[in-house]
């Protein structure tokens, strides 16, 4: 993949389902329009993390991403082998729940149209989204790379229509009609806006997604980087464009209880009802693509990690093995969609709840340090790309992941910390029945 391609697997791993159904429950959350507050916020979070993804993916352009930076920076001081099995871990969880989500999502948004569809049948449509996304990934990378350019063309569509729409009919002041508390930086506020910006950056996950195909990556030190900054800043302007269109024509007291608001939205923008439920339907069905496009680069990310892991000795040998004539990781592949399937019989608060605590506490923050480490005591491994600023942005990163991470909810902090203490004491019981591994290379 060169620069085009791979900065649209970020993309539209990003705008997935999420913006269309965190933009009510944000400001739901801030109690106003001013959730802008938390995309500002959560776009320099995403930024200072991106720059932390940017300079270890073009030092280490390998296919796994995260896992190969944290056992290499972590090497030195005998931990690579811990932290690159704590990764592995949770990517056992979090991989399954972010694909499910999306797929609940799918499914969920797809009640405008299906209002009479039952549990079980919402349950088995997501199932099956994540069984189809799957099966479109069984080939190999380059046909992937023109196909996400294509899926590119249909999320920015779907997007430009929500803005092109809004900003003929959209009022400026009932967008900006910000409560009093708005400007009161209280702690209450304070508050509000980190709880917010959890969300905020749920929509914008995904800007790392190259980093797990990096070894399929056209001249990786550059093409990383560049993909990074390039789809951070582009879906913040999206998304903070978006948000001002919706709360300017709909009022946000209403908003904040829509399930399907873009739909609703651009169904206001017509004088005859009938032709804006007709375009209501059509934006539907454009999400609900935008949705299945973003899960097809979430599966495609997250394939690479065990095939990796497997590969280095790291994981089960079986997922190392590629595909005889496609020559990408297919036992991998199918390890993903499968797992996914089951979760998709939960609801999407449930998914979502403790997903972004969980990957806080047992790799954002880590990774923040693997730059810090990788630099001062990596010299073996030719770093072509410094982060700009360095280290303000992996101190930044971290500072806010931390702030993130305790201002979330009291279950999910306990939850996180059990979960981490499983995945150490899952790491020994690897070591004892793996002896020949222990020695951190």
């Amino acid at each position: 993949m060169g620069l085009l391609p791979a900065t649209a697997t970020n993309i539209i791993s990003m705008v997935g389902i999420g913006p269309f159904l965190t933009i009510p429950v944000m400001i739901a959350v801030m109690n106003g329009p001013h959730v802008m507050y938390a995309w500002v916020a959560g776009a320099f979070i995403a930024l200072c993390d991106g720059l932390v993804y940017a300079h270890l993916g073009a030092a280490l352009p390998g296919s796994g991403g995260p896992y190969l930076y944290l056992r290499e920076a972590y090497r030195p001081f005998g931990l690579g082998r811990l932290m690159a099995f704590l990764f592995i871990f949770q990517t056992i969880l979090v991989a399954p729940l972010s694909v499910a989500g999306g797929a609940v999502g799918f499914a969920d948004y797809l009640g405008f149209v299906w209002t009479s569809m039952n549990t079980w049948q919402h349950h088995l449509l997501a199932a099956l989204v994540c069984l189809g996304m799957t099966a479109l990934l069984y080939r190999d990378i380059t046909s992937i790379g023109r196909l996400t350019v294509v899926m590119l063309v249909v999320v920015f569509l779907t997007v430009g229509w929500v803005i092109v729409a809004g900003l003929f009919n959209f009022s400026l002041a009932q967008a900006f009609d910000y409560p009093p508390e708005a400007f009161t930086f209280d702690r209450r506020l304070i508050v509000a806006i980190g709880a917010a910006s959890v969300l905020a950056m749920y929509s914008y996950g995904g800007y790392n997604q190259v980093c797990n195909i990096g070894e399929e990556i056209k001249d990786p030190t550059r093409t990383i980087p560049r993909s990074i900054v390039l789809s951070i800043l582009v879906v913040a302007i999206l998304y903070m464009l978006m948000t001002m269109v919706i709360t300017g024509l709909i009022p946000w007291q209403e908003a904040r209880e829509s399930t399907s608001v873009a739909s609703v939205f651009i169904a206001r923008t017509f004088t005859d009802p009938a032709q804006g439920q007709v375009a209501g339907i059509i934006m539907t069905a454009l999400i609900l693509f935008v949705a299945a496009a973003s899960l097809f680069a979430t599966i495609l990310g997250y394939s690479r990690v065990p095939f990796a892991a497997a590969r280095d000795g790291d994981f089960f040998p079986v997922f190392a093995k590629v595909h005889p004539t496609k020559h990408f990781p297919h036992v991998s592949l199918l390890l993903i969609g499968a797992i996914s399937v089951p979760f998709c019989f939960f609801t999407l608060g449930q998914l979502v709840n403790w997903l972004m605590q969980v990957q806080i506490l047992l790799r954002f923050i880590w990774q923040c340090g693997a730059v810090i480490l990788l630099w001062e005591f990596r010299k073996d491994i030719p770093q072509p790309f410094k982060m700009w600023l360095y280290p303000v942005p992996a101190i930044i990163s971290a500072a806010l992941w931390t702030y993130l991470f305790f201002t979330g909810p009291l279950e999910g902090i306990v939850f996180s910390v059990l979960f981490f203490a499983a995945g150490v004491v899952a790491y020994f019981v690897f070591v004892r029945s793996h002896p020949a591994r222990v020695v951190d290379r």
